[in-house]
């Protein structure tokens, strides 16, 4: 394997434990029965991609039109303090227990970025949580697009001013990320099966179970 430039990384699900659907249910629970919420979930999970791929608007409205044509597919109504819970608690997700020790490590020896769809007030505060040095970190409001729109990756990689070869990107969701990485022909690419999603081994190179699984992989 040639040693890549930087390691991107996609954050919320892979880095960050990505909390949205627990609390979601939480503030349901007295509106959609224990048998109907997963379908719930499921069709919120499926609007929030849909919503994604127009262009780009703050986050905080993507989340909404996606919890509302959720509520409406099962009959129910999402008011504005469901959707400013939701929003708001984006800030206090921290990582995935198997992150910060070996995600240092290998920041000693590569450069770190990630590539997340969120709002510029929002990511540093999960950045921080992480516990390791970024070369960068960039956004869906930077880049005007949400992944798996190829614009946001393009952007990353005209703002580190490399190519594909040059870096090895890593993440939880062959949909959002590796199949879009993919197509623009990043070939060293890293799914962290984290259960979200199943693998697609098409889009990817390598496959690990959490990040010490990719130090092991970078570092030996």
């Amino acid at each position: 394997m040639t040693s890549p430039s930087y390691i991107t990384f996609d954050l919320y699900g892979t880095l960050t434990a990505f909390g949205m659907s627990r609390l979601t249910a939480e503030l349901f629970a007295e509106r959609i029965p224990a048998d109907g919420m997963e379908t719930f979930l499921d069709w919120f999970e499926i609007y929030r991609t849909d919503e994604a791929m127009a262009n780009w608007r703050p986050y905080k409205e993507v989340i909404g039109a996606a919890l509302e044509r959720a509520t409406r597919k099962v009959g129910v109504t999402a008011t504005e303090e469901d959707l400013t819970t939701i929003f708001d608690s984006i800030p206090t997700w921290g990582p995935h227990p198997d992150v910060p020790e070996p995600l240092a490590r290998i920041a000693e020896k590569f450069p770190l970025v990630i590539l997340s769809n969120a709002d510029d007030s929002q990511i540093m505060s999960n950045v921080d949580k992480l516990g390791a040095p970024f070369h960068a970190v960039y956004t869906a409001q930077q880049a005007q697009a949400y992944k798996p729109r190829l614009q946001a990756f393009e952007y990353m990689l005209d703002q580190l001013g490399c190519g594909p070869d040059d870096i090895m990107h890593v993440s939880s969701s062959p949909r959002y990320d590796l199949q879009s990485a993919t197509d623009l022909r990043i070939k060293n690419t890293v799914y962290v099966n984290r259960g979200y999603e199943p693998s697609a081994p098409y889009y990817h190179r390598h496959e690990v179970s959490d990040i010490a699984g990719l130090a092991d992989l970078l570092l030996g």
